[in-house]
C-alpha cells in the first residue's frame, strides 16, 4: 500500500466550520501528519498564504514584525507557530484591539499548546485545539468512515447491514504495520523502514530537546522504544524506570514529552466510580501502530511466519491500530465524548470505552482472532448488567469474516468494518 496522491482529510471540514465561531484554531499534531498541507489547503481557499516558520528566513523576519505580520488580513495563517510563540502574544493584542472575531487566526504545532513556554498560554479562552492524528483507514481508501455515529443511533441494524467481510488476516498485517504518517506511506516498506527511523531520531534529537533542555537524548530514545514493546498495555512507570536505570522522576518527564510530542497516548482508566477494584492504572499506546511496528523490527513477513513472539506483539499492536482509528473517529465527531479503558483487579478488561456527553456509552474490545468465543465477552457482560441502560452497545472487533449480535446489546464485527462506511436509514 503506497499513496500516489493527496489525501482530503475529515479535519479540513471542521476546520472550515469552526473558523466561522473561534477566533483562532490550531491544529496540533505529530511531525509530519500532515498539518501544514491542510493550512495549505485551507488559505488557497481563503484566499491567503501561509507564514511557515520552520523557514529561517521567514521566522528571523516575523521575529522583527511581530506586530504587522500577525494584523494583516484574517485569516492570519501561521504553521508551526511554536517556533516563535511570542505570535501567540501578537495576536492576543491584535483580539484585544479588534474583539475576538471568528476566523482570525489559523496555526499549526508540532506540540501540545500547554507544553510550550507560559506566553503560549496568551490565548487561553480564545484558542481552539483540534488534534490531527494520522491518516484514518478510510481516508487512506478514500471512504467515509462513521461506525461511532451508527452504532449510538442502531448498533444492531449496523452489524446486520454488512454481514460479512473479504478482508484476509495478511491485509490486517499490512495495514497495521503500514500505519497512516503520509510521508511513510508514500514510500515503499525498505524505504519506510529508514523514513521512521529517520522521523524518531528527528522527535528525539530536534523537537523534544527545543521544548526541554533534555540530557539523557539515548534514555528518551530507549524509553520511546520500551513504550511501543507495551503499546496496548497498563503503564507502568517504575518497571521502566528500573528497565532504563533511571529515575522514575525521569520517566515521567520523558513520558511527558513524548506525549506533548503527539508520539505516545494515554488511555486514561475509567469507571473508577462504578467498582472499588477497578483498575487506575492507564494505559500506552504508540501513536501510530506504523511507528510502533518499526520500533519493535516487526515485519508483514515476521508476523504472518507464525513467529510466537511476533504474533503477542502483534494481538497488542492490533490493538493500539483500532483504539487509533476509533479515536480518529470520536475526534471528528460533534458532541466530545470521553476514551477510556476498563479493567477489573479480577481480570475482566475492555480494551477502549467511549463514553457520550449523557452518559451512554460504546464498549470495544479488539481480538488478533477469526472467532470471539464465550470467554471473550466477559469483561463486555460484566460492563453491561453494570452500567444497565447506559450500555448502547458492546462490540468485539476481530480480524474474521463474520458480523453478527451475540446477545443482548453485545455483538461480533470484522475490523474492516471501522472503515466500512454505513448507510443512513440503512440500518434497520
Amino acid at each position: 500500500m503506497i499513496l500516489d496522491s493527496l489525501v482530503p482529510r475529515r479535519v479540513s471540514g471542521l476546520l472550515a466550520d469552526l473558523v466561522q465561531v473561534e477566533p483562532v484554531v490550531a491544529l496540533h499534531g505529530p511531525r509530519s501528519v500532515g498539518k501544514s498541507t491542510v493550512l495549505r489547503g485551507f488559505a488557497a481557499g481563503s484566499g491567503g498564504s501561509v507564514l511557515d516558520m520552520d523557514d529561517v528566513e521567514v521566522r528571523e523576519a516575523v521575529v522583527g514584525n511581530l506586530s504587522s505580520v500577525t494584523g494583516g488580513q484574517a485569516p492570519v495563517c501561521i504553521d508551526e507557530y511554536q517556533r516563535v510563540p511570542d505570535v501567540l502574544d501578537a495576536l492576543k493584542a491584535r483580539l484585544n484591539r479588534e474583539g475576538s472575531l471568528p476566523g482570525t487566526a489559523v496555526i499549526t504545532g508540532s506540540t501540545r499548546q500547554d507544553a510550550l513556554p507560559a506566553t503560549a498560554q496568551a490565548l487561553t479562552g480564545r484558542l481552539h485545539a483540534l488534534t490531527i492524528w494520522p491518516l484514518s483507514q478510510g481516508e487512506i481508501d478514500g471512504v467515509r468512515e462513521n461506525l461511532l455515529e451508527a452504532l449510538r443511533l442502531d448498533p444492531e441494524g449496523t452489524v446486520r447491514q454488512v454481514p460479512t467481510s473479504a478482508t484476509t488476516r495478511a491485509d490486517y498485517v499490512d495495514r497495521v504495520c503500514a500505519g497512516g504518517l503520509p510521508l511513510a506511506l508514500r514510500r515503499s516498506s525498505a524505504a519506510r523502514a529508514r523514513w521512521f527511523d529517520d522521523f524518531v531520531r528527528a522527535s528525539v534529537e530536534r523537537d523534544a530537546l527545543e521544548l526541554s533542555r533534555i540530557r539523557e537524548r539515548q534514555a528518551m530514545t530507549d524509553l520511546l522504544g520500551l513504550l511501543a514493546a507495551q503499546t496496548g498495555q497498563l503503564l507502568n512507570v517504575s518497571a521502566a524506570a528500573d528497565k532504563l536505570g533511571v529515575s522514575r522522576p525521569t520517566v515521567e518527564s520523558h513520558l511527558r514529552l513524548l506525549e506533548d510530542l503527539f508520539l505516545v497516548v494515554r488511555l486514561p482508566a475509567w469507571g473508577r466510580t462504578l467498582r472499588s477494584r477497578v483498575s487506575v492504572k492507564p494505559k500506552v499506546h504508540v501513536v501510530d501502530s506504523g511507528l510502533a511496528a518499526r520500533l519493535l523490527r516487526l515485519t508483514p513477513d515476521k508476523i504472518t511466519g507464525l513467529d510466537p513472539a511476533a504474533l503477542a506483539d502483534f494481538g497488542h499492536l492490533l490493538e493500539t491500530f483500532v483504539v487509533g482509528e476509533l479515536r480518529k473517529q470520536a475526534s471528528w465527531l460533534e458532541a466530545p465524548v470521553a476514551l477510556g479503558h476498563w479493567r477489573t483487579s479480577d481480570g475482566a478488561e475492555v480494551d477502549l470505552i467511549v463514553e457520550h456527553e449523557d452518559g451512554t456509552v460504546l464498549a470495544f474490545e479488539v481480538k488478533a482472532n477469526e472467532r470471539a468465543p464465550s470467554s471473550d465477552f466477559r469483561g463486555l457482560t460484566q460492563l453491561r448488567d453494570t452500567l444497565g441502560p447506559r450500555f448502547a452497545g458492546g462490540t468485539i472487533l476481530t480480524t474474521g469474516t463474520r458480523s453478527y449480535t451475540y446477545a443482548d446489546r453485545l455483538h461480533v464485527m470484522p475490523i474492516d468494518r471501522l472503515w466500512t462506511p454505513v448507510t443512513a436509514g440503512n440500518t434497520h
